[in-house]
């Protein structure tokens, strides 16, 4: 494991490109990005930014939701991956938010939430401009963390756990995104272009391949 003297300085360069970006769904409001948050759990983004248009327009806010039945979601969102239980989520957690100005951005009462565990809480806190709690520890991260060097770990509490020891607290909502948008961008999981990367200097499975 590299020592955090040894690579932090280099990966302000990453955090400086992707730092302020925002996460790739596209939602409006906070509450959008609650909803679809967990409509993206093992869905791909782009699916859930197809889809969310026609949800948003018949449920526009936590109040539209909660009223609804989970069955009457289905025909907007059964292109993703548990549709089911992910729409009985969504309106419960509309009846107990009630309100977008009731959005918790806490790990510990976000995770109270049905279908919201630590990784998709790190993303509502982040986008929601909320302080800092954990990383964010998407399939991107869990690719290019290990890559870099950092840990071998592959386990996602357990990365996060190493990430927030190994990045000071002011840097953890910029962290997780950056290590994520590299990962959508260049570090791929085929054919990495570890030639335009920012941080290639660094990365142990570049110098690897060299």
């Amino acid at each position: 494991m590299k020592k955090p003297d040894t690579i932090l300085p280099h990966l302000q360069s990453l955090f400086k490109k992707y730092g302020r970006k925002k996460h790739p769904l596209n939602y409006s409001n906070t509450y959008q990005l609650v909803v679809m948050v967990v409509l993206s759990a093992q869905t791909t983004d782009a699916a859930v930014n197809k889809l969310a248009p026609d949800l948003f327009r018949r449920t526009p806010s936590f109040p539209d939701l909660a009223a609804m039945r989970p069955e009457e979601l289905y025909p907007f969102i059964k292109t993703v991956r548990g549709y089911r239980k992910k729409a009985e989520w969504l309106v419960q957690i509309a009846q107990a938010i009630g309100d977008e100005k009731n959005i918790p951005l806490l790990q510990s009462e976000l995770t109270k939430l049905p279908g919201i565990g630590r990784k998709s809480a790190n993303v509502i806190i982040r986008e929601a401009g909320g302080e800092p709690q954990g990383i964010i520890v998407d399939l991107h991260v869990l690719r290019v963390v290990p890559r870099i060097g950092i840990t071998a770990e592959t386990n996602p509490v357990k990365m996060e756990k190493v990430l927030m020891d190994f990045i000071p607290k002011k840097y953890w909502n910029t962290a997780g995104m950056s290590f994520s948008h590299l990962g959508r961008e260049l570090c791929r999981p085929t054919n990495p272009r570890c030639a335009v990367c920012c941080i290639n200097t660094i990365c142990e499975y570049h110098r690897n391949a060299e």
